[in-house]
């Protein structure tokens, strides 16, 4: 497996086994299977001038309960973290790890001192002074949430610059790191949307900090970073004010039948827990790629976890999806044992 491969790739699945993407039960992707009510007809928008954001900004500030002031959006994600990487520019960074594999890319390819903290078995570990700390919060691949009180008091002593990734968090109701920013200033804090959103395609990544953060950030940030579809159809998804409980109860539910499915299989050895949607999964006696190929024979996919760092060749990740695809995935479990 490549080294910074991700899940989701599900017209190459298809194409290898001659089918229909729509018959592709697809447990790789973390991309939420729950849609907002979007109410905007794109054959009449005005395409013709360029986009301004304010209505987006605004709407975007008020779900997270910050000022238009403390954030700035990008394109994507991981636009939003290279961005960070390049314009931060420090010397060392240390990621808690496994994480989200263009963490790792990025530190790379900005000539950062690497430094991974395996958080599974030493979260402890101590970190160098100035460094750019990375903590995903729910984690990856795992979906752990984590109380970050005495790690933040940690870093904040050797005065390091945070990152934490909420990319996951609109899944729980768990507290944001958003109220660090009253008392430190060298806080950042990644909001990807688009996860929660089900909408993968609109590529609008958000960063939250301090206004003076966000004030030097867009002074190197081009004019137009998203195009009126992207705008629209966030600020549409933001409109649907049922979205958020509705969402949330679906993938609960789903999620505890997909636990129970796969604690009841002699498959696997362990289900980690998790507060996002999806499950690392340890199996028992299988490596990832000989489960994929028995599981593929069913048009199921899932994500092989093996080029996670600290992460061995007998990790999977599975999504959680519809009670349907449950179903079907309980009775491949059955039937490959």
């Amino acid at each position: 497996m490549k080294t910074f491969e991700h899940g989701g790739q599900i017209e190459k699945f298809a194409f290898d086994l001659g089918c229909k993407v729509s018959e592709i039960i697809d447990l790789s992707s973390n991309i939420n299977f729950v849609k907002p009510q979007i109410n905007v007809d794109f054959n009449t928008l005005d395409i013709s001038s360029y986009p301004t954001y304010d209505k987006l900004y605004e709407k975007i500030a008020s779900n997270y309960g910050v000022k238009t002031s403390q954030i700035e959006l990008f394109n994507g994600g991981s636009s939003a973290i290279f961005t960070l990487f390049k314009h931060l520019a420090l010397e060392t960074c240390t990621i808690y790890s496994p994480a989200y594999l263009e963490y790792k890319k990025a530190a790379l390819n900005f000539d950062y001192e690497l430094n991974l903290i395996n958080r599974f078995e030493n979260i402890n570990q101590e970190v160098k002074e100035n460094s750019f700390v990375i903590f995903v919060n729910p984690s990856t691949p795992d979906g752990k949430y984590y109380e970050l009180e005495e790690l933040m008091k940690t870093w904040i002593e050797k005065s390091c610059t945070i990152l934490i990734d909420e990319s996951f968090l609109d899944f729980c109701d768990k507290p944001s790191a958003i109220k660090y920013l009253e008392t430190y200033d060298k806080l950042y804090i990644l909001k990807s949307m688009t996860k929660f959103y089900s909408s993968a395609g609109i590529r609008v990544g958000t960063i939250v900090s301090t206004k003076e953060n966000i004030e030097n950030l867009k002074e190197f940030e081009p004019m137009w970073k998203l195009s009126q579809f992207d705008s629209n159809y966030l600020q549409a998804a933001l409109d649907d004010k049922l979205f958020k409980n509705i969402s949330k109860a679906i993938n609960i539910k789903n999620k505890i039948e997909l636990e129970n499915i796969l604690k009841n299989s002699t498959l696997i050895e362990e289900v980690f827990e998790s507060s996002a949607n999806y499950l690392l999964v340890k199996l028992k006696n299988l490596k990832a790629k000989e489960f994929q190929e028995l599981i593929k024979l069913y048009k199921i996919m899932v994500r092989d976890c093996s080029n996670f760092d600290f992460l061995d060749e007998r990790f999977i990740r599975i999504a959680v999806k519809s009670s349907n695809a449950n179903e079907i995935l309980q009775k491949a479990l059955e039937e490959i044992c």
